[in-house]
């Protein structure tokens, strides 16, 4: 498995970051690619997933409007685009490889996991 999530960094509110999820053995084949995050001392979180071959998406409530999910297939990535970002919005974010072709939003329907990427937004 070799994904990498890449992008973090620290903005102010209602800034604009750029992740990126480069899947370089293309593990997720036809499935969907997930984001996620955990915010310290909080559970992990659905952020957005995306059916690879489709391009259909799926957003949490929190993000919906903000952020957009997006893929390049020929560069094997997954894009994950925030924009006016909140002090909540404050966390190490995942992509992962999901078990089906279709999105959803539990983090039980995913397989592999890249390491973590940290957003900080200040405020």
């Amino acid at each position: 498995v070799q994904l990498q999530a890449s992008g973090g960094g620290l903005v102010q509110a209602g800034g604009s970051l750029r992740l990126s999820c480069a899947d370089s053995r293309r593990t997720a084949s036809n499935n969907a690619v997930g984001w996620f995050r955990r915010a310290p001392g909080k559970e992990r979180e659905f952020v957005a997933a995306i059916s690879w071959n489709s391009g259909n998406t799926l957003y949490a409530d929190s993000v919906k409007d903000r952020f957009t999910i997006s893929r390049d297939r020929a560069k094997n990535t997954v894009y994950l685009q925030m924009g006016s970002l909140k002090f909540e919005d404050t966390a190490t974010y995942y992509c992962a490889v999901g078990l089906r072709s279709v999105p959803t939003q539990t983090s039980n329907g995913y397989r592999y996991w890249g390491q973590g990427t940290l957003v900080t937004v200040s405020s």
